[in-house]
């Protein structure tokens, strides 16, 4: 993480500890715990219902009266509509403006797929991001958002469960069985930390914790979020009283046992909680009400309030498509961002779908459709259907991290699984709604089919520690689905080979095997195939390729690539690469992808599935805010590193005020007897060894050794290849920096800069004011000061941790890294200051990922702790 020139070199006394073994593995051992949680919930749930039968739960799913329904549809608007208004406010509390059907869009389909997926890999922060980059917002502004969405739900529930704790503990201490007192008590401390915060926060008051400045919400602000959170936790918590049977349980009850469950299923990080919230329902609710009607109720709670605003956000977006030909930039808008948001919705619904078929395969067909099926299709058809089907539920599965990748491959397998799905769904049992389901997913996919244009193989696509736990959960579920519709029928070797249509238990049991199979199978290939591309140094006539490619574009900084030191990742059509180095697990491309920019998109996503199939992350190192939005669309997140210096040279001119300082310096240079010179690349080698004995002088006299990947070391071709500025005094070479420019005159910029340590003072600025003059001599508009590390990070409301965290060092790390010195010197000429990101694949860390540049940077360890 260093600006141009190495005018300062990075300390860093940090090593590894024990718990870096957790950090590496952090992921996979979050969702093996998640599944150990959903096995135990299985478990607890299968000891709750052992009096329930599957009977008595059709009965009285198929009871609910039409007004429940219609009152549940009613409830689940009314909290989708106060969902929005989180965006709003944290939009508004960050100071920005987006137009309302925008953001409308984009929270729906955001809550409609975090309520409906609920991990990673389709959170509702990754359409967020999507979203929000294409409408301008920057990273640290999206962080923000989310930051204050998360917050704002998760104090909001706490403060509405506490409340509802207080009113009505003499209630609900007995069906939770713990005594009211002591429910009281709990619930009357977080109330009071809940109103302590409020009061010191009041009026925006800053909170400062250490060196850290962080400005609470002010009290208007507070009041609106928590009334627009009570108002969503107790629509929502309507949607399933109203479709519970009737009861002497209270609303006033029921919404802090709703509360209570929701809480829980989002701590258990179980996909959508799924099994934690019915758990913790059936066992407060239990006593109270029938089990089989609160079985039925969680059914048709979980198809209102999660699968039908899925729904409703694929057909809002695929509106939009149909639209596509409408002349109307409010239309054309709106398709952009459904067209960012499409392929994350279709992987839900995919994923939702698939979960479905599965699920279907070990349930039982009602009677009558298999009475009808036996007077038309032989028996054979009917089983070979319903294992099939199963089987393409798990094909869905496996599509749907595909559909949010873009891939083309998944979208024909989306198409012919849903299609094949869809026939069987009638063969097997008539499953009208379930063919309906299918058919609405088969739709959206034609519908958007030109967003999948990524020519990118499926099966190179190994499934994340996210995804397999997510495969692991459904077969552990439809394990438990088995065991509970079929708990009267006892388990024999026969029924493995019985094949009747009334034998549903063996139809079943034949399906969980075979998924179970399937999916094992798929584990077992994410993880232990070998890696399908290892990088290696470039060749010669890469490098020649790659500098062809430099020399025709703008970034003066991609002439890096001729220290060959980084591997090359080129297009398919060869008119464009990125420039790479690999340090622990972590893949580090350097600056945006360098050529046609047609290419970019394709390049980043190579680049990162290159880097998961090599078991490591992607890392994105100094990347220009043009490239977030493709780096969100690969699902990586970023992070600001600092901001890049650019000085207009149309408008360089040492006059006036504010050039004052630095006329003075370069008038005392000239009366020190400096000169300066532009040697051109085909007479440096005249100079190179009078350049070597400076660079020797420079190092020795900092106690350095050289770096690379971002910079440049002395090397006799490389510092050749381009024109040096050189300073003289009495007929001596004391102080040089090689020019790095592109035929494009865009823009011109310096890396080595190294100076004897007998060089005049102000031999720096006289430098860099020299050969600013000179390119813009040449024509050039403008000169590339380099990044001032950690710069311009917000210590404002609701920042993001990277950017308290990077704040915080900028001000108090002068012992580490000369941070505020590097920023005030390059502030002296005056340029644009503009952000540069790290953008880190998955729920990648980063500040491993930021260790690891430095540490590819410095040469390794030694190099990064040697001063």
């Amino acid at each position: 993480m260093s600006g141009h020139g190495n005018l300062e070199e990075i300390e860093e006394t940090d090593g590894f500890s024990f718990g870096g073994l957790f950090r590496r593995y952090r992921t996979p051992l979050l969702a093996a715990a998640s599944l150990v949680v959903f096995c135990l919930v299985g478990y607890a749930i299968m000891q709750l219902t052992n009096e329930v039968r599957y009977d008595d739960v059709v009965g009285a799913l198929a009871a609910t009266r039409p007004s429940s329904i219609l009152l549940a549809l009613f409830f689940t608007a009314l909290s989708f509509l106060a969902l929005i208004f989180y965006d709003l406010n944290a939009i508004e509390y960050i100071g920005k403006k987006l137009p309302f059907p925008h953001v409308a869009l984009t929270a729906f389909s955001a809550y409609a797929v975090g309520n409906t997926a609920g991990f990673g890999a389709l959170s509702g922060g990754a359409i967020r991001y999507r979203a929000y980059t294409r409408l301008g917002l920057s990273p640290e502004d999206i962080g923000r958002i989310i930051a204050f969405v998360t917050l704002s739900f998760g104090l909001g529930l706490a403060g509405v469960a506490a409340i509802a704790l207080i009113v009505i503990a003499d209630e609900i201490g007995p069906l939770v069985g713990i005594s009211p007192f002591l429910l009281r008590l709990i619930a009357g401390s977080i109330v009071a930390i809940l109103g302590a915060v409020m009061i010191i926060g009041r009026d925006g008051r800053v909170l400062d914790l250490g060196p850290v400045a962080i400005r609470l919400p002010d009290s208007r602000t507070w009041s609106r979020q928590f009334l627009v959170t009570a108002f969503d936790i107790a629509a929502s918590a309507s949607v399933l009283y109203v479709l519970l049977p009737q009861t002497a349980i209270g609303w006033p009850v029921f919404l802090a046992v709703y509360a209570i469950a929701v809480g829980l299923g989002v701590l258990s990080h179980v996909p959508a909680g799924l099994g934690v919230f019915e758990t913790v329902i059936i066992a407060s609710l239990g006593s109270a009400v029938n089990i089989d009607a609160v079985l039925g109720s969680l059914v048709l709670y979980r198809l209102v309030y999660h699968v039908l605003p899925l729904l409703i956000a694929v057909l809002a977006v695929s509106a939009a498509e149909l639209r596509r030909f409408v002349d109307h930039p409010a239309a054309s808008s709106m398709r952009r961002i459904g067209g960012r948001l499409m392929p994350q919705l279709l992987s839900a619904l995919a994923l939702l779908l698939g979960v479905m078929l599965v699920f279907s395969s070990v349930t039982p067909t009602p009677d009558q459709n298999l009475e009808y099926l036996s007077n038309y299709l032989p028996l054979p058809m009917v089983e070979g259907a319903h294992f099939l089907s199963s089987l393409l539920g798990l094909a869905l599965v496996v599509a749907a991290r595909g559909l949010g990748q873009r891939l083309d491959g998944a979208w024909w397998v989306a198409v012919f699984s849903a299609l094949a799905a869809l026939t069987l769904s009638l063969l097997k049992a008539i499953a009208l709604v379930e063919a309906a389901f299918l058919a609405f997913l088969i739709f959206g996919l034609f519908v958007s089919r030109r967003l999948f244009t990524r020519q990118a193989s499926l099966l190179n696509q190994a499934l994340t520690a996210s995804w397999l736990m997510a495969i692991a959960v459904i077969v552990v579920g439809a394990v438990v689905i088995l065991l509970f519709v079929y708990r009267d029928v006892e388990y024999s070797n026969q029924l493995w080979w019985q094949f009747e249509f009334t034998a549903e238990a063996p139809r079943g049991l034949r399906a969980v095997l075979g998924i179970t199979i399937i999916s094992s199978a798929i584990a077992v290939f994410s993880l232990l195939r070998p890696a399908s591309f290892r990088p290696e140094q470039a060749t010669d006539e890469a490098l020649a390729r790659a500098v062809e490619i430099v020399m025709k574009q703008g970034n003066a900084d991609a002439n890096l690539v001729r220290m060959g030191d980084k591997s090359i990742m080129f297009s398919e059509s060869g008119d464009a690469f990125i420039m790479y180095g690999r340090q622990g697990r972590s893949w580090i491309a350097l600056f945006d992808p360098v050529g046609d920019h047609r290419a970019v998109q394709e390049l980043v996503w190579r680049f990162v599935e290159a880097a998961r199939a090599a078991g490591c992350r992607a890392v994105f190192y100094q990347i220009s805010p043009a490239l977030l939005s493709h780096c969100a669309d690969a699902g990586l997140r970023a992070f600001k590193l600092g901001e890049l210096a650019v000085a207009d040279l149309r408008t360089f001119e040492m006059k006036g005020g504010k050039w004052a300082n630095l006329r003075q310096t370069a008038s005392r240079a000239q009366r020190d007897g400096l000169e300066f010179a532009v040697v051109e690349p085909q007479d440096v080698s005249s100079v190179i060894d009078d350049l070597a004995a400076v660079s020797t002088a420079w190092l020795e006299h900092h106690n350095a050794k050289e770096k690379g990947f971002s910079l440049g070391a002395f090397d006799s071709d490389y510092v050749s290849s381009q024109p040096v500025g050189i300073l003289k005094k009495d007929g001596r070479i004391v102080a040089f920096a090689n020019i790095l420019v592109t035929e494009s005159r865009q823009e011109g910029t310096i890396d080595l800069m190294r100076f004897s340590p007998d060089a005049p003072k102000g031999s720096m600025d006289f430098l860099f004011v020299q050969i600013m003059e000179y390119l813009r001599g040449q024509g050039f508009t403008h000169f590339n000061l380099g990044m001032a590390p950690l710069s311009g990070m917000s210590k404002r409301e609701a920042a993001p941790v990277w950017d308290r965290i990077g704040s915080t060092v900028f001000e108090h790390g002068e012992r580490f890294y000369n941070f505020k010195g590097l920023r005030a010197f390059k502030s002296k000429f005056h340029p644009h200051w503009q952000p540069r990101y790290l953008a880190v694949s998955g729920g990648g860390n980063p500040m491993i990922a930021l260790m690891d540049a430095t540490f590819l940077i410095g040469g390794g360890l030694k190099g990064v702790v040697r001063k």
